[in-house]
């Protein structure tokens, strides 16, 4: 169940080898592990996906096939989930990384209004980017080894539940 699952909503691997900006893995992009979907590389993948979908940057896609092809985990499954954090979630999300970080460093959160400008991220990264980074790295590791804790249970429970099905007498 899981495998038909994520598969559905996998990228095709061949758009991925073509994609721009993951031409610089070159031949790496072609080692076969990296696209095929098992109980190995799933709970992986899902671990670098979630991971990289709490670093605040630009092109977390390319860090995510970067870190998949490193783990030798399924690299459209860890390219797709990044994608958690989108355009119209990241504000949300970001949000509570910045207050999950500064309840654990202590700090009152401040009020703040967001400008897209370069003055205004260098004047905010000062007071509010310790907590903003903490709270993305906690969030980011503890999403990830739930996701990885999460997908590798069900891969493992979906297994035995076939086995069990096949081992039943047919009626």
């Amino acid at each position: 169940m899981p495998k038909k699952l994520i598969k559905r909503f996998m990228p095709h691997p061949d758009s991925l080898k073509e994609h721009k900006h993951l031409q610089m893995f070159g031949k790496l992009l072609h080692k076969p592990n990296l696209w095929h979907l098992n109980r190995r590389s799933a709970p992986g993948a899902f671990a670098v996906g979630l991971f990289i979908a709490w670093v605040p940057m630009p092109f977390q896609m390319v860090a995510a096939a970067a870190l998949a092809i490193f783990f030798n985990v399924n690299l459209p499954v860890s390219v797709a989930l990044v994608w958690i954090t989108n355009p119209v979630t990241m504000p949300f999300l970001f949000y509570i990384a910045y207050q999950v970080g500064a309840k654990l460093l202590g700090h009152v959160p401040q009020e703040f209004a967001f400008e897209a400008s370069w003055q205004w991220l260098e004047a905010s990264l000062a007071t509010i980017g310790p907590p903003f980074l903490l709270g993305c790295a906690v969030l980011g590791a503890l999403s990830a080894g739930i996701g990885y804790l999460i997908i590798s249970n069900l891969w493992k429970y979906s297994v035995m539940f076939k086995w069990r099905s096949r081992s039943r007498p047919a009626a």
